[in-house]
């Protein structure tokens, strides 16, 4: 094999193994992330299922509200009388509030009154009365603990990734739910962060759970397409805000992790989460614990119910009955939109629904996880199998249809398993993974084709004509240069007597007359797409069927023996013209099987035929001699062009062989003939026909009338000659008309 075969496959190999290293997480590379992210986005737009989710309702905290109840935040009386009239007029079944409450309420002024009550004013009975009177009414934080409890109402809190320098943990966290004591681990790989900010502890003891409201899994371009259902802190598993409403709507069922790991209830084991159950259900999630984020619509997809209607009671009651409801706020300036896959301003509240609704259903995607992985590397690996091991051996045009095929493949496959399996296989690491060893081979290609063409032009110039070696570079010929069996006609055109031709001239003479010959010569063969093999002398050969091939090879060969016959004549003339003798040439053609192709040594070859076509044309030319005519072609050739109308010269034996073959002398195609040619001819035909029934006296007269007419054609005192042998000398009953004469 070549060095540049080696150079590509090195090339492939070492491409194909960099996207396997990044697949497998060994060397990951950011761009490669990066663009899989945009592939994700676009399947996750064109995927888009785009259907409104009437369990879910957000209570929105708009425009309207604050111009009505004041600037946020609110009093937590009128959080209060708000959760009292989602739950008791309009019967909501779960509450969940995307925002936490870590400081104390002290807009109704208790905290001044408490200050006055134990110092100025401790004296004053009738203050302190009305105090006491008051005070209940004004504990805003226990009048909001009280609508909460006892009710299926979830807070939000965060939790903080980094540790920072005096940073305190504002709130109480609610319950873990469950440890990794519990679970029998002493790790798992989600996220682990170092603080957090919760709600007051009254408030987070009254409400039934919890759960955080940060996604530290935003990716690097703040975009939200993942997000973890569970954070450890300090060996609890929390819950997200999300997971806390779902568990809170089944009716709080059990948690059940799917842990994978060999040696789990060893110390020190830790495994990699696959799954979150919930009873019967089970949340696909990955190591992490996280899930892609499953948007289901646009931004507003969710029905959005003003608070200042719901608590003013102007909302129809069955748009809220058994409803799963959200507080939140898709104001720019409560500061809760994000960057998503579908816009760049997504309202959080949203997001928290979405992944409700997507629990519920069942519509949560796989993403990560040894099947996946499996499924990223059998793509990898079959694209370098099959781009460096297939494609290289077929023709450069396969390699753009297969890249073609193979992008329609992934494409196929990829949103069979999104819509069908639920995975979220990699998508533009085997689609670039494609162009790229698609690249490399039409590199190298176009590369080894340039090589190729330079080492086809310095070869095969001399041999063909202009157009024809164009051709050959915009066909892909190349391949033809390394030899072949080949049904081809071959061409010798000579000088008869050229010894007595070239005895009397200078020097300088015979190479000016060798240059326009040859010259000549050369031109007729290029004008009829014929190859140039070599000149020896004054002997020139020529074939036709290679390098480009043709199935009218025997006609185009013949077409220009034609020509070169009447073309002689001109030559003659200019020779006549410039002081230099005529010149007189014979021609030999024959069709058959050669081998074609570069022969030579390491220093130079050339592009030449050789078998027994060859050999036989060459013969042919030397018979013309001998017959007296310009054209002599063998019965392959004569077969391959039955419109012809030929001269049949001579029955002889073939050289090498006992077998008899019949020469013609071809005098045009079929149209181009006077009449008084082929009447002659038929003549001729029939003193033939005489003679090889031996009628000795009727074929002497008949050649003898057809010398008497045609006087220049010796081919007539040949048989002339021969019937006069054969008459003194008769041959066997037998005879099949064949003279006892060899193929020279």
């Amino acid at each position: 094999m070549s060095r540049l075969f080696w150079i590509r496959l090195l090339t492939g190999t070492v491409v194909s193994l960099v996207f396997v290293l990044h697949a497998l997480g060994i060397a990951p590379l950011p761009p490669l992330a990066r663009l899989e992210s945009l592939s994700y986005d676009w399947r996750m737009r064109v995927d888009l299922p785009d259907t409104r989710d009437n369990r879910i309702v957000i209570v929105d905290i708009d425009e309207k509200s604050i111009a009505r109840l004041g600037r946020w935040p609110w009093g937590r009386h009128q959080l209060a009388q708000l959760t009292d009239t989602l739950f008791d007029h309009y019967r909501i079944l779960t509450l969940t509030f995307d925002m936490l409450f870590p400081d104390r309420d002290d807009s109704s002024g208790l905290a001044h009154l408490e200050r006055l009550a134990a110092g100025a004013l401790r004296n004053q009975a009738d203050f302190l009365y009305e105090y006491q009177r008051l005070r209940p009414s004004l504990e805003r934080d226990e009048r909001f603990a009280k609508a909460l409890s006892g009710r299926p109402v979830i807070l939000g809190h965060y939790f903080r990734a980094g540790g920072v320098r005096g940073a305190t943990n504002p709130g109480v966290l609610p319950e873990p739910i469950i440890t990794l004591a519990e679970l029998g681990q002493e790790n798992l790989p989600v996220i682990h962060p170092e603080g957090f900010g919760a709600n007051l502890e009254i408030l987070q003891k009254a409400a039934q759970g919890g759960g955080f409201l940060d996604n530290p899994l935003v990716d690097p371009d703040g975009v939200h397409r993942f997000i973890p259902l569970l954070q450890e802190f300090k060996g609890g598993l929390y819950q997200s805000l999300a997971l806390g409403t779902v568990r809170t709507i089944l009716g709080d069922p059990p948690v059940t992790l799917g842990i994978a790991s060999e040696d789990k209830g060893r110390p020190g084991a830790h495994g990699a989460l696959e799954w979150i159950g919930l009873g019967p259900h089970r949340i696909p999630v990955d190591a992490r614990g996280a899930i892609p984020i499953p948007y289901r619509t646009a931004p507003g997809g969710f029905l959005h119910l003003s608070a200042l209607d719901v608590l003013e009671k102007n909302v129809r009651p069955e748009s809220l009955n058994d409803a799963i409801v959200l507080i939140g706020s898709a104001l720019p300036g409560m500061m809760d939109l994000h960057a998503t896959p579908l816009h760049p301003f997504y309202p959080g509240v949203e997001i928290h629904a979405t992944i409700i609704s997507g629990i519920l259903d069942g519509l949560i995607k796989r993403h990560a996880g040894s099947t996946n992985s499996v499924i990223e590397l059998g793509y990898l690996l079959l694209l370098a199998v099959l781009f460096l091991g297939v494609v290289p051996r077929l023709k450069p045009i396969w390699g753009v249809y297969i890249t073609l095929i193979v992008w329609i493949l992934i494409l196929w496959s990829n949103a069979l398993l999104w819509r069908r399996a639920d995975l979220i296989v990699p998508l533009s690491t085997p689609m670039l993974l494609t162009l790229l060893l698609a690249g490399v081979h039409g590199l190298f290609v176009a590369f080894s084709r340039q090589h190729g063409d330079s080492r086809l032009t310095r070869l095969m110039a001399p041999h063909l004509s202009a157009g024809t070696l164009t051709r050959m570079h915009q066909t892909d010929a190349t391949a033809t240069l390394q030899g072949a069996q080949r049904e081809i006609s071959v061409l010798f055109v000579g000088i008869r007597d050229f010894v007595q031709v070239s005895a009397p001239l200078a020097p300088e003479s015979l190479k000016r007359l060798l240059d326009r010959y040859l010259t000549r010569i050369t031109r007729m063969i290029h004008a009829h797409h014929g190859t140039l093999d070599h000149f020896r002398g004054e002997l020139i050969m020529g074939f036709w069927g290679a390098p480009m091939e043709s199935t009218e090879h025997a006609r185009e060969a013949l077409r220009c023996a034609l020509e070169l016959a009447r073309f002689s004549q001109v030559i003659n003339d200019e020779f006549r013209a410039e002081g230099l003798p005529p010149v007189h040439i014979s021609i030999g053609l024959e069709s058959g099987l050669a081998w074609v192709g570069e022969l030579g040594s390491d220093s130079r070859s050339t592009y030449t035929a050789l078998g027994t076509t060859v050999e036989q044309a060459r013969r042919l030319e030397l018979l013309g001699k001998r017959y007296g005519v310009t054209i002599a072609i063998g019965q392959a050739m004569r077969a391959q062009v039955p419109e012809a109308i030929c001269r049949i010269l001579d029955r002889i034996h073939a050289h090498g062989t006992h077998q008899p073959v019949t020469i013609f002398e071809p005098l045009g195609l079929a149209g181009e003939i006077a009449e008084e040619t082929l009447a002659n001819l038929e003549r001729y035909h029939e003193a033939l026909r005489l003679y090889e029934t031996q009628r000795w006296e009727e074929a002497r007269s008949l050649f003898q009338w057809l010398a008497e007419r045609d006087p220049e054609r010796s081919i007539h005192e040949l048989y002339l000659s021969r019937i006069q042998h054969l008459s003194a000398h008769p041959p066997q009953p037998d005879w099949d008309g064949v003279f006892q004469t060899r193929f020279i």
